[in-house]
């Protein structure tokens, strides 16, 4: 929900609160006309009203609407929801009456005693409780709401990723040059051309079929990539310019398919200096419920500036990992000792 939207919602609540206390003041003045009224009404009505009435409302909801539901409603904390709740209504209870000791004291005409005070507390306090539940109630409609929205926006997008996702996967010059390079091999090596063909074939059968799912193991997505990764090695006569490291255990970690290949292939489409040792580095680091994925490769800062490296893919990538993963990754980009550097961390753990 847009931020306008939630001002809005806001501002037309206490509008209305506003009038419900216009309306509960009209009807106190008229009882006050007819009839003699008991010291809590006499000793309410002689205070500041709009302190009494909007200073607990105000803590109450609020309190309830930014801190209660992120840190205890939302994470099914009910016992420390009920104890915090609680905490707030009776401190929403009892600051209008500190307050008004402070500021209005020599202006009352009876001075309250204990006696008056403690229903007032409980009156406040219940204000505090009714305008809380409220806030708990709009927090929760303004979260399901913004989650439903994105979800929705996640199908949306979806067509425009999978168009990426299939120019990267469908690349026809990395298709062209493996194909010409397996040619090569067969009548030099032809054992070892058989065995580039399989993972090729290997490639095609994952990318057409197997990516297709919502989430896939992270077993697969790194044999994929390390495919990949082999069949760019014998498009160079130096091998060893590639570095391919995974470390740590994939366990049963899932990810969404072909998250990190379009990061991969900005790193073969720009890397210069392939003569060179380790022009072009990638690591996964892997843990129960994490992955930090690196990838490096060399460029010529004369030639092209960092962010020739972007583009409409890395944006779209981006904009995935955001929907996919809002608050559990972190991605940076940026250049470091003549490599431009990705480094993407994911937390994979299931809430």
């Amino acid at each position: 929900m847009k931020r306008p939207v939630i001002i809005l919602i806001h501002i037309t609540y206490w509008l209305v609160y506003a009038l419900l206390v216009a309306s509960f003041l009209l009807v106190l003045i008229n009882n006050t006309a007819q009839k003699n009224f008991s010291s809590i009404s006499h000793y309410m009505f002689r205070t500041p009203i709009a302190l009494v009435a909007f200073l607990p409302a105000i803590i109450g909801f609020y309190s309830y609407y930014f801190y209660i539901f992120d840190r205890f409603l939302y994470k099914k904390r009910f016992k420390h929801l009920m104890l915090v709740g609680i905490l707030f209504i009776l401190i929403s209870g009892i600051l209008p009456i500190l307050v008004l000791s402070l500021i209005t004291s020599s202006t009352w005409s009876i001075e309250p005693h204990w006696q008056d005070l403690i229903p007032m507390i409980l009156f406040l306090s219940l204000i505090s409780l009714i305008n809380g539940v409220i806030g708990l109630v709009l927090k929760g409609f303004i979260t399901w709401y913004n989650e439903i929205r994105i979800k929705d926006e996640l199908v949306r997008r979806n067509y425009e990723v999978e168009l990426s996702l299939i120019k990267s996967q469908l690349n026809p010059h990395f298709l062209f040059n493996t194909i010409n390079n397996i040619d090569v091999l067969i009548e030099r090596d032809p054992q070892k051309a058989s065995a580039y063909l399989n993972k090729l074939s290997e490639m095609m059968r994952f990318m057409l079929y197997e990516t297709k799912v919502e989430k896939l193991s992270l077993v697969k997505e790194l044999e994929y990539i390390e495919k990949y990764v082999e069949l760019q090695r014998i498009r160079s006569s130096n091998p060893d310019y590639i570095q391919f490291l995974v470390n740590g255990d994939t366990g049963n970690s899932m990810i969404e398919p072909m998250l990190f290949i379009p990061f991969i292939e900005n790193a073969f489409k720009h890397g210069e200096q392939k003569k060179s040792m380790d022009a072009i580095k990638i690591s996964f680091e892997l843990s129960a419920s994490t992955i930090v994925f690196v990838c490096e490769n060399r460029f010529v800062p004369s030639i092209e500036k960092p962010s020739d490296h972007g583009g409409l893919g890395l944006n779209l990538i981006r904009r995935r990992l955001e929907l996919l993963y809002p608050d559990k990754h972190v991605l940076q980009i940026g250049t470091e000792n003549g490599f431009f550097k990705i480094n993407l961390t994911i937390d994979t753990h299931e809430d």
